[in-house]
């Protein structure tokens, strides 16, 4: 096993796997598969004949992915795509629907660590690239060069909840002015000297990085289309699970889940997200802000 595969700690492994519940003869949709860390356990405990669909919209991931379930053979099939392209995997799958779906909405720390993807302040010389997909969009660079002053305040308050989000975007605009804002250092730079913030745990820069890296791969939009569209998915019986790693993803995961089981389509499992516990957030820092929820499509499982 590589060294990307074993820094890989799947978040909430045995509660994914509780809601989840895999079995032999079913079929399983990983639509976020990473390093391929859930994959791996379902593809385990469906054996002998139990399927997996795997889509991620990130080659590399992909390809760690296919190293770590080669072994699981023609039982796990991996798409290159975005979770709102989960039909047509399955179409192409020759699936139609899967009896259990998971999503992890986390940021691997494989992108996080990647030098040439500028993700993170970490990575001061990074390109300032920030695509999930790196075949597919305008790079955080480019969205940067083009956007408003009024629209970039507009995005780092309401994807970040930015209270200095006026102040950082003017000097955004201000500084790429003078020079084009190409990587990830120089970004962080710029908003450290231009809020006021002293001390804390986290950088003045963290905020910003994540409202810019949702607003450039799209990430609440595609969220709840595809949460949306989750019903025609899953087999009647069958369960969706969705790990989310921030509020305004976990509060369009219980909105969608509680109107459309109020509409009839699901039966919630979770009335509150499950947390990760003490022991797991000492062994993996980055699962602290990791919420799971549940839902069972009503019905009989097929």
């Amino acid at each position: 096993m590589t060294t990307d595969e074993e820094a890989h700690h799947p978040v909430l492994l045995d509660e994914v796997m509780h809601f989840l519940q895999p079995a032999p003869g079913r079929c399983h949709l990983d639509a976020t598969v990473g390093a391929g860390g859930h994959a791996e356990r379902i593809l385990a405990l469906s054996q002998p004949d139990g399927t997996l669909i795997a889509l991620d919209r990130d080659p590399r991931a992909l390809e760690i992915a296919a190293r770590r379930l080669a072994r699981f053979g023609d039982r796990v099939r991996l798409f290159h795509g975005n979770f709102t392209e989960a039909a047509e995997a399955l179409a192409k799958a020759g699936a139609g629907r899967a009896h259990a779906i998971v999503l992890d909405l986390g940021l691997s720390s494989i992108q996080l660590r990647d030098p040439d993807r500028g993700f993170s302040f970490q990575q001061p010389d990074a390109p300032l690239d920030m695509r999930a997909d790196p075949t597919w969009g305008s790079t955080a660079a480019e969205l940067l060069a083009q956007v408003s002053e009024r629209d970039l305040a507009d995005i780092l308050w309401r994807l970040a909840d930015e209270r200095q989000s006026r102040r950082i975007a003017r000097a955004i605009c201000r500084e790429r002015r003078r020079e084009p804002i190409r990587t990830a250092g120089r970004l962080a730079d710029i908003v450290a000297r231009a809020v006021r913030r002293k001390g804390g745990r986290t950088h003045p820069a963290t905020r910003t990085f994540m409202a810019i890296r949702m607003w450039v791969n799209r990430e609440l939009p595609n969220l709840e289309e595809t949460l949306t569209s989750a019903k025609d998915l899953v087999e009647p019986g069958g369960r969706v699970v969705v790990i989310s790693f921030h509020s305004k993803e976990d509060r369009i995961v219980k909105t969608v889940f509680r109107d459309q089981a109020r509409e009839g389509y699901w039966e919630v499992l979770t009335r509150s997200p499950v947390t990760p516990g003490a022991d797991e957030v000492r062994a993996n820092p980055p699962s602290r802000s990791a919420k799971l929820r549940a839902v069972e499509r009503k019905g009989c499982m097929k």
